[in-house]
């Protein structure tokens, strides 16, 4: 189940899929030489961006990874608006998450602090601003650190969202605690275990549930917080877990998968709330995944089904963005990262402004010809059969 190199569909892989049946890998060219320090594309919104992080330990549940700790700690990192023009910019990871990182996907050929250089663009610990602001949870595939989906997240708070990115402990390759201590991938060699995948969402949806609870004590911004318009976002299982959590949390009014397999069983009364699918061509009808076939029947509410042509499992994160600085050429036929990054910034903020801040969308009702790699299924997505 897992994709573990970056060359799979011509493009940086940051994480391995443990929620999508993999992609055939197609071949990807080295480039002659890395191309420098990746920067990541400039959010598109009208606010400023800050970040801090948030640290939380839940004594009320062991961790299902780690037997030797009876508490499950989680590193939370915020996104939000801010009227702070100077300060440091946020580093994407540390040095010694980037060597882990590098290490596990078996790239080499670059500095182990590669990854580390990447540019940001929010200012770090900088004084939130706003009022009556949204939520929006995200959470990111398996075995990928919160960071890759870093532009998505910078992205949405300058639209004016406040958007909380967990770290789900021993699930991603490294994860930095005070103090420096780094909590490892326990979880990696399990994915192909009887239950993995369900497992892993109802323990994320826990995660989400804690962090929604302590939100309110543990940061100082939280009254900037509509805690009446939270939403939730997450790419393959990541995704998966959007879904899982809305079953059990009421408090999550709208939800996105990005390309992940679902395991969580919705209701056969069916289930109400607005959700959207946005996706891989392996997410079309009749194809290599059927889950979103299954669950389609089911959402009985507001629901978009989209495809991207050209799209990679990891299209919905900063992973492709990282091609350049690793030394790798993507294959002609994939989406380019600019473009990937530019298709699922517009179609999330669409969905959330639609739902959360009861803004009207047209981009969501039909196909768009400034996006026409943008597939509505089932209706438009008859070629793919």
């Amino acid at each position: 189940m897992r994709q573990i190199l970056a060359a799979a569909a011509g493009m940086v892989v940051l994480a391995a899929s443990a929620c999508s049946a993999p992609t055939p890998p197609r071949s990807a060219a080295p480039s002659a030489t890395p191309t420098g320090p990746a920067t990541l594309p400039a959010p598109t919104g009208a606010h400023l961006v800050g970040t801090t992080s948030l640290y939380l330990k839940d004594a009320s549940r062991p961790d299902p990874w780690n037997l030797d700790v009876d508490a499950r700690e989680l590193k939370v990192t915020l996104w939000y608006p801010t009227e702070q023009r100077g300060g440091q910019r946020a580093p994407y990871m540390t040095p010694k998450e980037s060597e882990l990182t590098l290490r596990r996907l078996g790239i080499g050929g670059v500095p182990n602090d590669t990854l580390s250089k990447t540019r940001t663009n929010a200012v770090k610990d900088a004084e939130p601003a706003g009022r009556n602001l949204p939520l929006v949870v995200i959470s990111p595939g398996f075995t990928n650190p919160m960071i890759t989906l870093t532009s998505l997240a910078e992205d949405l708070a300058s639209r004016g969202y406040v958007v909380a990115g967990i770290d789900h402990t021993y699930e991603s390759y490294a994860t930095t605690f005070p103090g420096g201590r780094v909590a490892e991938c326990l979880a990696c060699d399990s994915d192909t275990d009887p239950g993995f995948g369900t497992g892993v969402v109802a323990g994320r949806a826990a995660d989400v549930s804690f962090v929604l609870d302590q939100l309110p004590s543990k940061w100082d911004g939280s009254e900037l917080i509509d805690r009446s318009k939270i939403a939730m976002a997450g790419q393959s299982i990541g995704g998966a877990s959007a879904m899982a959590t809305m079953v059990k949390d009421s408090r999550v009014r709208a939800g996105i998968d990005m390309d992940g397999t679902t395991y969580a069983r919705i209701p056969k009364s069916g289930f109400s709330r607005p959700f959207m699918f946005l996706g891989s061509p392996q997410h079309v009808p009749g194809g290599r995944d059927t889950s979103w076939e299954r669950d389609w029947k089911l959402l009985t509410g507001w629901k978009r089904w989209l495809v991207l042509t050209g799209a990679e499992h990891q299209s919905f994160t900063d992973g492709p963005l990282m091609a350049g600085t690793l030394g790798i050429t993507p294959a002609y036929s994939v989406l380019p990262a600019a473009r990937a990054a530019e298709l699922t910034r517009s179609y999330v903020a669409a969905f959330l402004d639609r739902h959360l801040k009861s803004k009207r969308q047209p981009l969501l009702d039909k196909p768009s010809s400034r996006y026409p790699e943008v597939e509505f299924c089932p209706a438009t997505c008859g070629q793919w059969l």
